[in-house]
Order: structure tokens, then C-alpha cells, then sequence
């Protein structure tokens, strides 16, 4: 019976904590704090809905750094578009992205199954891509010209598709719209400022220049309200008193998670960043710790910020983390100029003669292949291309660590010999 009941207690705790979850991964649109587009906004939606209801033909590029909200932007205009029904009957999307469509062909067949014409195409054979576009936006037409069916591209990582060869999915998607061949909108997104640059001469000249800027204008206040947007219980939740004692903790008032907060924000004003951060803290409650504490946010803080090369360093040998020193050292003495092995181990014996000592004594064989373990870990990166004919111990290498993740490392490896701090926070070599 106990235990029925403490199964009964762990499932009843879980709920809050599901919830907590889920608004975080998908966002509660009750409370999940959105940015005012104000104009872009009404801007985005006017172009959408004249090519929705009117078949003019648009394109458009929305432009901003990562998280300044462009997709949401594009969601919320799409959210309010189809909310009109002869909108939401006709209007088709297709959905590109330039990480997933990484050349036209591959574009194209995801475009026919987008719009559902896969056994409309069949087996046909097209002379050109402009030929396979056109029948298939032919398709889409109900009888005559005035009743096809508008078509709204929205291709994610826009300047990903510049790189395509010949530009050939952007030539005619701009040019189907310039020409008013059937309505269709093009709505591009990309963090570059430089994209128009990027374009060639006559994708260029069938663009309509039409450039929405996006600017991140969150304020550290708009951050703390959303990180206790995101962790609020609402007030239908069936353990009243639970949800009561959660929703009044101070806990954005404690000084040491506002610097914590205050860190992320100078960091990234990414929520989705603050996101990762808060799923770090709910998986910390427990049902002994129901709540969040101030150690959690820190805790969460530490591994978001936890440096992945630094901690690499931990698990390196003491030969290794030798070398990475004395590479240091060689960065130090020659102001970043290139290295190669022999120049490290020639470091690296300076050391061993220093110390007198038999315990770091290596064949060269076995120093060679802890060198090229450094390299695996893309610790230590060649200069010259992979069918460069250099001999190993010759061959260029550029460091990819910098002076604080060496010491930061070193501070926590485990049983790190007291010389070999010594040696490495000895910038000036003046025993060597």
C-alpha cells in the first residue's frame, strides 16, 4: 500500500513538471512573451494576402541576426492569414531549407511532393528545371489562369541556395514572380546583410528588392519576464497549493541568478539559448527538491558555458597535455607562427632536461602518436592540404587552443604534476 502510494505521489509531481516542459519545447502563446513586429509585421502580411487572395505575385527577403525573431515573424503572419477562410482553402506552402535542399535537383523533387504532384509528374522527362517549375505550377490551375491556385515558397537559410549551381532554383522562382506566370510568393530568410550581393546579375534583376530588417530589441526586463513566463503554473492546475508556492518563489530575485541571467543575456539574446538553460534547471527537480533552487540556475548556467575543447583537455595523457604545452610555448615565443613535431619535441626535451627526470621520458614513435591523436581531436589542424607530400614530422600545424583553455585545463586536471603546471604558466622561458 506505501508503495502504491508513493507511485501515486512520484506520478501526481511529474505533471507540473511536464507541463513546465512542454511550454518550454513548444511555447505557450498564453504567456510565452513575443516581440512586437508592429510594421514588418503588418508589412509581411499585406504582400502574403494580396498574393493569397488577389494572385499578385510577391518575393521578399526577412533579414536579421539569429533570434531576432524572423520565424516567428513568418509564423505569426501565416497564423493570421489563414485564418480567412477563402485564404485557408487555396493557399499551398512549400517549405525549403538550404541545410536540408542542398542542390535544385534535390529541391525540385521536394517541391512536387510538397504540393502533392508526384503522380501528376510520373515518368516525364524535362529539358530544363524552368520546364519542370512550370509544369508544375501549371498543374495547380482549377480550369483557367485567374483560378491557379497561389503557391507560397518560404526558404529557410536563403543564402545557403545562393551557392546552388547556376542559382537555377532562385532564377526562376523570381522570375515566375516577376513574371506573373502564376501567383506565387518567394519569402527568403538569412542572417547575411551581403545576400543581395551574393546573387548573380540576372536573379538580381528579378528580384523585387522588397528587404524587411529584424533587430533583437529584447531588454533584459522582457528576459526575466520570460523566464518566469515559461516557468509559471497556471491557476487551473489541479494541486493549488503546489502551484502557489512555485509561482510566488523568488527565485529571479536572488542576486546571484540575476548575474547568471544577466550572463546569457550579454552571451545571447537567443531565447532559444534561455530555453536550454531552463530545461537544465527542471531536470534537477526532484521529488525530495520539488523546486528550483539558486544552486540549480548556476549549476545550468556552468554547463552552458562549459568550454567543449577545455573539457577535451581532461582526458588527454600527461605526454599529450606536454605537447599542447609546449605548443603553447612555441605560440608564445613565435607570435602564432606555425609549428611542426620536431619543433615540439625538441620543446618538450628542453623540458626533460630540465627536470633530470627519467618519469616523462618517450620513444619517438609513441610521442609521434600522441601527436597524431591531437590531431584526430581537432586540437592541432595541418596547414598544408591532406595530399601534401611532407614528411610527418615536418608537416605545418596551427594550434586551435588559446592561452586561458590551457590553463583553465590544467587547473582541473585530475592529479596534474605540480612541474607541468609550472612549465606551463612559465611564458617567459627564462630557464630554458
Amino acid at each position: 500500500m506505501c508503495i502504491y502510494f508513493k507511485c501515486v505521489e512520484i506520478c501526481a509531481f511529474h505533471v507540473p513538471i511536464r507541463k513546465m516542459t512542454n511550454n518550454i519545447e513548444q511555447g505557450c502563446p498564453n504567456v510565452a512573451l513575443r516581440p512586437v513586429f508592429g510594421g514588418p509585421q503588418v508589412h509581411l502580411l499585406e504582400l502574403l494576402r494580396r498574393t493569397a487572395l488577389h494572385g499578385e505575385s510577391n518575393s521578399v527577403l526577412l533579414v536579421g541576426p539569429r533570434g531576432a525573431g524572423k520565424t516567428m515573424l513568418l509564423k505569426s503572419v501565416l497564423k493570421e492569414l489563414l485564418k480567412e477562410k477563402d485564404v485557408n482553402k487555396t493557399l499551398m506552402q512549400v517549405h525549403l531549407n538550404g541545410l536540408l535542399q542542398t542542390d535544385d535537383k534535390i529541391a525540385l523533387k521536394e517541391i512536387t511532393r510538397q504540393l502533392h504532384l508526384e503522380n501528376v509528374v510520373g515518368d516525364k522527362v524535362f529539358g530544363s528545371f524552368a520546364e519542370n517549375l512550370a509544369f508544375l505550377l501549371e498543374a495547380l490551375k482549377k480550369g483557367d489562369r485567374s483560378s491557379s491556385r497561389p503557391v507560397l515558397f518560404l526558404l529557410d537559410e536563403f543564402d545557403l541556395f545562393v551557392h546552388h549551381k547556376n542559382q537555377t532554383l532562385l532564377y526562376n522562382l523570381f522570375d515566375v514572380s516577376q513574371s506573373a506566370q502564376a501567383p506565387i510568393a518567394v519569402v527568403g530568410l538569412t542572417c547575411r546583410l551581403d545576400v543581395l550581393e551574393l546573387l548573380e546579375k540576372r536573379v538580381k534583376s528579378r528580384f523585387s528588392h522588397r528587404q524587411i530588417h529584424l533587430l533583437s530589441g529584447a531588454t533584459f526586463p522582457d528576459y526575466v519576464q520570460r523566464v518566469q513566463s515559461k516557468l509559471w503554473l497556471p491557476e487551473q492546475f489541479p494541486d493549488q497549493r503546489f502551484a502557489h508556492e512555485w509561482n510566488n518563489s523568488a527565485l529571479c530575485e536572488d542576486k546571484s541568478v540575476e548575474d547568471a541571467l544577466q550572463r546569457h543575456f550579454n552571451s545571447s539574446k537567443d531565447f532559444r539559448s534561455l530555453h536550454v538553460l531552463l530545461m537544465l534547471c527542471l531536470s534537477r527537480v526532484t521529488v525530495a527538491k520539488p523546486c528550483i533552487k539558486p544552486a540549480d540556475v548556476l549549476e545550468a548556467s556552468r554547463v552552458c558555458f562549459a568550454d567543449a575543447k577545455a573539457n577535451m583537455l581532461h582526458g588527454l595523457s600527461i605526454l599529450e597535455l606536454c605537447l599542447i604545452i609546449a605548443m603553447k610555448h612555441l605560440n608564445d615565443v613565435y607570435e602564432g607562427e606555425p609549428f611542426n613535431l620536431q619543433m615540439v619535441h625538441n620543446e618538450f626535451k628542453k623540458f626533460l632536461q630540465r627536470k633530470s627526470s627519467t618519469i616523462y621520458h618517450f620513444e619517438p614513435a609513441v610521442v609521434m602518436k600522441a601527436f597524431e591523436h591531437l590531431q584526430q581531436l581537432e586540437l592541432i589542424r595541418p596547414l598544408d592540404s591532406p595530399g601534401a607530400r611532407t614528411q610527418r614530422e615536418f608537416q605545418l600545424m596551427r594550434l586551435l587552443l588559446d592561452t586561458s583553455q590551457i590553463m583553465e585545463a590544467l587547473q582541473k586536471y585530475p592529479q596534474c604534476p605540480t612541474d607541468v603546471k609550472q612549465w606551463a604558466m612559465n611564458l617567459q622561458l627564462n630557464w630554458l
